[in-house]
């Protein structure tokens, strides 16, 4: 009986990651589009799965959504998918969402589920994520870093901010009703 409890647990645990996958796929398509960079809602999904899933599985549900990508879905902003787009210039930002996720899951693991904590965490994964797709864009573009960050970071900022409090708000709501249902777990 226990397995079969666990079982369920794991089973409702990636349908989860799941969710949390698609989730990105669809924010990935609102979009604002930019000569280089497009505005999208992808990062919203990125911290509600930080948060709600854990470390663990939100890093595993924004691997599905980029291995959907790469293997051709069209799950990335503006409907586009395969190794050109995840590892053209700005497919630093795609892989930039594990490392958010696993960050603002790790923080939270590490402090209350509280409204300043979660948007704390959320800004700390949002710098991981810049950070690396950055650097990723650097290397593909060769331009410098002031120029990339005027290309990938100012103009996404102030619309980061504002996903990180919806998000945060959002986690807020969710998490016990999630965990009733079953749907996440502590990692």
């Amino acid at each position: 009986m226990n397995t079969e409890k666990q079982n369920t647990l794991d089973v409702r645990s990636l349908s989860a990651c799941a969710l949390m996958a698609a989730l990105t796929a669809v924010c990935s398509q609102i979009q604002i589009p930019l000569p280089m960079v497009p505005i999208n809602l992808a990062l919203f999904a990125v911290h509600l799965s930080g948060a709600l899933l854990g470390a663990k599985r939100g890093t595993l549900s924004m691997g599905v959504y980029a291995l959907l990508g790469l293997v051709g879905i069209p799950v990335f902003a503006g409907f586009k998918a395969g190794p050109a787009t995840l590892f053209g210039r700005t497919g630093g930002y795609i892989i930039g969402y594990l490392f958010c996720a696993a960050v603002v899951g790790l923080l939270m693991k590490r402090g209350p589920f509280t409204f300043p904590h979660l948007c704390l965490s959320m800004a700390a994964g949002v710098f991981v994520c810049y950070l690396f797709g950055t650097l990723w864009f650097m290397a593909l573009t060769r331009m410098d870093l002031m120029t990339s960050l005027t290309y990938c970071v100012f103009p996404f900022l102030p619309g980061d901010a504002v996903k990180i409090v919806l998000a945060a708000v959002l986690s807020l709501r969710l998490k016990q009703p999630l965990a009733r249902l079953g749907l996440i777990t502590e990692d």
